[in-house]
């Protein structure tokens, strides 16, 4: 079986690194795999990207230029938004390719245009790593039971605060234009499953909840003052982990709740043996005032210095507000480090409440006091959540058992498209 990966890039962002993994993994298992990216970071010759200095420039440049279309929206979701509105040509490129299926990924932020999307004349599983594929031009959007995509882009259902010409909706419209013919969808979360059986563009297709594959021998539980000492973290005081790509630049982050939330721990326990280690952010100009001392480790892009900063951690945070299956809570767990979070969307499916992991209430701050609190406080806690979160992930997400589920789904496609035919 030959399959082709496509992504905007292929070490950019959690998504881009999921897609990369998996394409890893097909290859150790023997799957005749290659990626096709538009941004391409490694040196991996079975990653085909922009060979010359032109292209690549033009593959940079492309997501910013698309970007400006959303000058003629205003809206009050602050998250991205993209219309793939520039002509892509890959569909005619991946038609004659000897791929007997092509597994789409992130593939907003113009790697395709929506309509050559359509024009993909082979067997299609998408794997989505957030909410574009059935909303308009937004990514990540609210989930109650009045959102557009659950009713469909209307003019008399716009969202409140948003003016200027409707993009969401022309976005949303050309989607169900362009996508004639259902592909296989793939969730790593069984929320984002729902949302997609739920949507109007979506509802129709087949859909799967696979999860993100995670290389559980290189996350794997170390000794954690070996890691403190490679690191330079102190080894005299508890550890409290916080990441995201972009750090405190994104709000669906939830950067403000986990700001309070340590504000609040602050006055639980002794903050002098506390300290705050954040990662995917380098120190800002004005940091905020923090009641521990923290240590600001920047952008991580290798997986080794990743699996060494989450062994020295005694707890892992992700205060998100929405999430489909974050690998800020797949990684940690793998090396053995509990993970607290709030009970909502995919946070649900990567983590086993008080079992491998703490999950609060929802975007309440002083709940996710209380779990951070209750792991640091008790050290057989932590031991305890740290071996049952190690196994399942082994269970759960290490590629032998990720992988089977991935070709058998590549040989359902590849049938039901000769059905089709």
């Amino acid at each position: 079986m030959k399959s082709l990966i496509i992504s905007q890039s292929d070490n950019s962002g959690g998504a881009a690194r999921a897609a990369y993994r998996l394409h890893r993994a097909l290859l150790q298992s023997c799957i005749e795999s290659h990626m096709l990216v538009r941004i391409k970071k490694t040196d991996d010759w079975t990653v085909n990207g922009p060979a010359s200095k032109v292209a690549k420039a033009l593959g940079m440049l492309r997501m910013p230029m698309g970007l400006q279309f959303n000058r003629l929206q205003n809206s009050a979701n602050g998250n991205l938004h993209s219309g793939n509105w520039l002509s892509s040509h890959w569909s005619s490129r991946l038609n004659t390719c000897h791929a007997d299926v092509v597994n789409l990924h992130w593939v907003a932020g113009e790697t395709m245009s929506i309509e050559d999307i359509g024009r993909i004349q082979k067997p299609i599983v998408w794997t989505l790593h957030d909410m574009w594929a059935f909303c308009g031009a937004e990514h990540v959007t609210s989930d109650d039971k009045h959102a557009r995509w659950r009713a469909g882009y209307d003019r008399n259902n716009r969202t409140l605060g948003d003016s200027g010409i409707d993009l969401n909706r022309i976005v949303w419209q050309r989607k169900r234009k362009a996508w004639k013919h259902p592909m296989h969808i793939v969730t790593p979360s069984t929320w984002l499953a729902d949302c997609v059986r739920n949507s109007v563009l979506l509802r129709d297709w087949p859909v799967s909840v696979i999860p993100n594959v995670l290389d559980t021998e290189c996350y794997q539980p170390l000794n954690q003052a070996f890691c403190r000492q490679v690191l330079r973290l102190p080894n005299d005081k508890k550890v409290v982990l916080f990441g995201a790509m972009g750090g405190g630049n994104d709000p669906n982050k939830g950067y403000d709740l986990l700001l309070e939330a340590l504000q609040r721990l602050a006055i639980q326990i002794n903050p002098e043996g506390i300290a705050c280690v954040v990662f995917g952010q380098s120190e800002p100009e004005q940091p905020p005032s923090l009641p521990f001392p923290t240590y600001w480790m920047g952008h991580i892009h290798d997986d080794t210095t990743l699996a060494l900063l989450y062994n020295a951690a005694d707890v892992m945070v992700v205060p998100s507000r929405q999430e489909n299956l974050p690998q800020t809570a797949t990684e940690p767990q793998a090396c053995g480090c509990p993970v607290v979070a709030f009970d909502c969307t995919g946070l649900r499916d990567a983590i086993e409440h008080q079992q491998t992991g703490f999950l609060a209430q929802a975007y309440d701050p002083a709940d996710m006091a209380n779990g951070i609190a209750w792991l640091l406080q008790n050290k057989e806690h932590r031991q305890r959540l740290g071996m049952a979160a190690r196994q399942r992930a082994i269970q759960l997400w290490s590629p032998k058992v990720v992988v089977p589920q991935y070709i058998n789904l590549y040989r359902q496609a590849i049938e039901s498209y000769k059905d089709s035919r």
